[in-house]
């Protein structure tokens, strides 16, 4: 019995030394020599401070600034420990219900004109940080009238900070929030 339980003691400490430290050690360093801004969460940082990340959505509510999607992270929006979908289906009187107040809202902010769809829901993650050129497009008069800001120039904003896909094959352009919130207040201050 010795002789058997002893090869198997030596295997199982020489791959959890493999496998459970020196593999992840050297992805970690691996990472942080060639993306050390992703393998750190793409922070933002502004001043100093860390600010956001690109990769997580969050809740611009004033009338000054772009708004995200809505986030289906429980009551606390857009908490990253509580990632995931509202789980309400299609068929949800509870999902019907919200996304019905959303379009009457954002109707009443810009009349006449469309509501994107990704204005009105949430993503599989309830976090997602960019919204499209079309919701982007949507909120101009309100943010153009809240800062006093010439319509053109935000449109112009918009344009610079989209994000295209990769190789033009997947999806469409998209503008992440935080990115041009934070360059609206470089460009229109006040």
């Amino acid at each position: 019995m010795l002789q058997h339980l002893r090869p198997t003691l030596v295997l199982l400490t020489l791959f959890t030394i493999l496998t459970g430290l020196a593999y992840p050690m050297a992805i970690t360093g691996l990472a942080q020599a060639l993306f050390p801004h992703q393998a750190n969460g793409s922070l933002v940082v502004r001043d100093g401070k860390v600010i956001g990340s690109e990769l997580i959505g969050q809740g611009f509510i004033s009338e000054r600034y772009f708004h995200g999607r809505p986030s289906a992270t429980g009551p606390e929006p857009y908490n990253a420990s509580a990632s995931g979908g509202s789980n309400l289906g299609p068929t949800s009187k509870a999902l019907l219900a919200r996304v019905k107040a959303d379009v009457a809202k954002l109707e009443a902010e810009n009349p006449g004109a469309a509501v994107p769809v990704d204005l009105v829901t949430a993503s599989g993650s309830g976090l997602d940080p960019q919204i499209s050129l079309a919701a982007a497009e949507f909120q101009l008069p309100r943010i153009a009238k809240a800062r006093n800001a010439d319509p053109q120039k935000l449109r112009e904003l918009i344009a610079a900070q989209a994000e295209h896909d990769v190789l033009g094959l997947l999806g469409e352009p998209v503008v992440n929030v935080l990115k041009l919130n934070l360059a609206l207040d470089m460009a229109v201050p006040g």
